[in-house]
């Protein structure tokens, strides 16, 4: 996906990608010891054992000088590449505006389903819950 949005111009990278139950609880810990509330944190990451993440096939991308995980990456050629070409390679945008599940917006945060189309039956396919 990243060869095919260079040979239109789109630069991206890759900021993260698959991130262990216990690399997500260290996550938090590390929010709830700078003093965010678990409320405010749990808005911005899932539950240790329920990230997406952790099943490997989501990506957060980023693009050219950007600050990586940021709303403003909806205003980048990247972006706007992604939501045209994203689902030939399998990938969705999986926290859109007003998603279902609560989360805020991430429009970097994309995630591979066979079909291209995520929804959270795709992803509790997969999920282990403890």
């Amino acid at each position: 996906m990243k060869a095919a949005a260079g040979e239109e111009g789109i630069e991206m990278h890759l900021v993260s990608a698959y991130r262990s139950v216990d690399r997500q609880a260290g996550l938090i810990r590390r929010k709830l010891d700078a003093g965010r509330s678990l409320d405010a944190i749990l808005e911005v990451l899932a539950p240790p054992g329920c990230s997406e993440h952790h099943t490997g096939r989501a990506v957060d991308i980023g693009t050219g000088d950007l600050r990586p995980l940021e709303p403003d990456f909806d205003r980048a050629p990247a972006f706007a590449w992604l939501g045209v070409h994203a689902h030939r390679f399998g990938f969705g945008l999986s926290f859109p505006r007003g998603n279902a599940f609560g989360y805020v917006y991430e429009p970097w945060h994309w995630c591979f389903s066979e079909t291209g189309d995520r929804s959270f039956r795709d992803f509790e396919s997969t999920a282990r819950f403890p």
